[in-house]
């Protein structure tokens, strides 16, 4: 019964992308990479919600609130207010350039090279981290949460390989052959089902300690754990509560402001007030992340006293004690979404920017839309194959994943977040100023975190104090070489016309609504 509904619920979700992207036509770059710029508000938000969340997040996050509690919430709800900034007063920038990538952007205010150093930046990141650990990561849960090695009959590394190639291939059929809009829609479908499946579990777990009381249940989590409730971090955790003023923002702002595989889904609006609409929504059901990637983790802690023998089992323990086994093939095609999402979204995003920043910029200048198109997949399946094969290899990855990828994408996540700010806030600061910023921003941040951290241990600065110093440092840099180095002329952004950029008349009102919410949480459990 659990493999028939994991099965069906699979197969319409691919049949209904198929259904709804097979008159786009993806033989030309804005087709293929943004999905013909014809996404809407849900679309939007769905693939927005379901690209950031996958496993790494809930297994990873609620292991953390495993061990930590409510105070890992700060990955989640601040998140709501990037997304604001993001669409009041990035997006329209954005669309009015008509570009398709952030590089695109970063070419027309610095130059080709600035752009190119992004791009292998990006790439970089998504190779090395992001793919082959979503994969990895991903696998590790489903054989973990349903015995997958047990019901085929293999030993637990076989089972990985054969899992995360699995993902891998499925995942590049997406985002490869079917393009943006494939992406999105199957993301939108599958959104719905880890909002319903996610909730599932918190629930199932309340009910399970109240004895069929919800109530009840969380009464008495809070009475028996209210440590666990506490929002305000010290020095001790690994979310201080000074950090939240310093790079808890920035790494924010980072992912979904200039992150290619998050960004992208808002380029691909159809015009500027669905795009604002989206990210806006995006926000509001981000606010409720928590119950589905923290609150978990807080319940396993009860049920299990605490006595887990690793913190990243809390969320599959607690899905294999208290979820009907009538929900496991929904659960379980709910997860495989939320994996697939991220993999093939970070896949499709690598495939853009390989195409239109490297490809046709140096390999093929003269080349049509549908050459950038067809090179772009190829490259996408060698990468495809590199992360699958790099993932089964990385069992051994330290303890808290999800704290661990997020300093690792320090080394281009602030260099890439400095060049933007400062490229839209001013006008003459120059090209040079842009590549010696995004060098010395990795120079600097590995140096940091690979070298002099091991040396101090705990008494050296947090990782996200770390990102802020640099931030301001490198911004500092280059102003200065701008100073004594300026552009010719001021850059000025031409309206490419491509989308009307008629803001939502309500925009500013619910951003500010929804930074207020965020705000009152930590009043609340403070």
């Amino acid at each position: 019964m659990a493999i028939l509904s994991f099965v069906a619920f699979t197969t319409i979700v691919a049949i209904i992308s198929y259904l709804k992207t097979r008159k786009t036509d993806e033989t030309t770059a804005d087709g293929y990479f943004l999905g013909g710029r014809s996404l809407t508000a849900g679309v939007i938000a769905g693939s927005l919600l379901l690209t950031n969340l996958s496993t790494e997040q809930i297994i990873g996050l609620n292991g953390q609130a495993y061990s930590e509690g409510l105070v890992v919430m700060a990955w989640e709800t601040l998140a709501a207010i990037a997304i604001v900034i993001t669409a009041i007063f990035l997006l329209p920038r954005y669309l009015k350039g008509g570009i398709t990538t952030i590089p695109t952007f970063l070419e027309r205010r610095y130059s080709t090279f600035t752009k190119t150093l992004t791009s292998v930046l990006f790439l970089s990141g998504y190779v090395v981290v992001l793919l082959p650990v979503v994969l990895y990561s991903g696998a590790l849960a489903i054989n973990t949460m349903f015995d997958l090695p047990t019901v085929f009959g293999v030993t637990k590394t076989e089972g990985l390989w054969i899992t995360v190639w699995a993902l891998g291939i499925l995942g590049s059929i997406y985002a490869i052959f079917g393009g943006l809009r494939a992406v999105a829609v199957s993301d939108s479908i599958n959104g719905i089902g880890l909002l319903i499946g996610g909730l599932m579990i918190p629930v199932f777990g309340l009910l399970f300690i109240g004895d069929g009381n919800i109530l009840e249940g969380f009464t008495a989590l809070t009475d028996k754990i209210p440590e666990k409730f506490e929002v305000i971090g010290d020095d001790a955790s690994s979310i201080p509560f000074a950090t939240i003023f310093t790079g808890m923002m920035l790494v924010q702002l980072f992912y979904w402001g200039t992150n290619q595989a998050i960004i992208q889904r808002a380029l691909a609006a159809k015009n500027l007030k669905e795009g604002q609409k989206g990210l806006m929504l995006a926000a509001g059901i981000k606010i409720l992340g928590p119950l589905i990637v923290v609150l978990p983790g807080i319940i396993a802690f009860y049920i299990f006293d605490g006595q887990l023998d690793s913190p990243d089992e809390a969320y599959p323990a607690l899905v294999r004690k208290v979820l009907p086994t009538a929900f496991v093939g929904f659960f379980a095609a709910v997860l495989f979404g939320a994996i697939l999402s991220s993999f093939n979204s970070a896949l499709n995003s690598s495939v853009t920017l390989f195409g239109l920043d490297i490809y046709k910029t140096y390999i093929n200048k003269e080349a049509t839309d549908k050459q950038v198109v067809k090179y772009g997949k190829l490259f996408g399946v060698l990468l495809a194959l590199l992360a699958m094969t790099i993932a089964p290899l990385i069992a051994n990855a330290p303890d808290g994943l999800f704290g661990y990828l997020q300093e690792v994408n320090g080394c281009y996540s602030i260099p890439i977040l400095t060049i933007v700010v400062v490229g839209y806030l001013t006008k003459r600061v120059p090209a040079v100023a842009a590549n010696v910023a995004m060098l010395s921003g990795v120079i600097l941040y590995s140096i940091s975190q690979f070298i002099l951290q091991p040396m101090y241990g705990d008494s050296y600065p947090h990782f996200l104090h770390v990102m802020a110093i640099l931030f301001v440092l490198n911004i500092l840099i280059m102003l200065l070489i701008g100073k004594f180095y300026p552009r010719e002329e001021d850059y000025v952004q031409a309206y490419t016309e491509q989308v009307d950029i008629q803001p939502w008349r309500h925009v500013k009102i619910v951003g500010v609504i929804v930074c207020i919410i965020v705000i009152s949480t930590y009043f609340i459990f403070s």
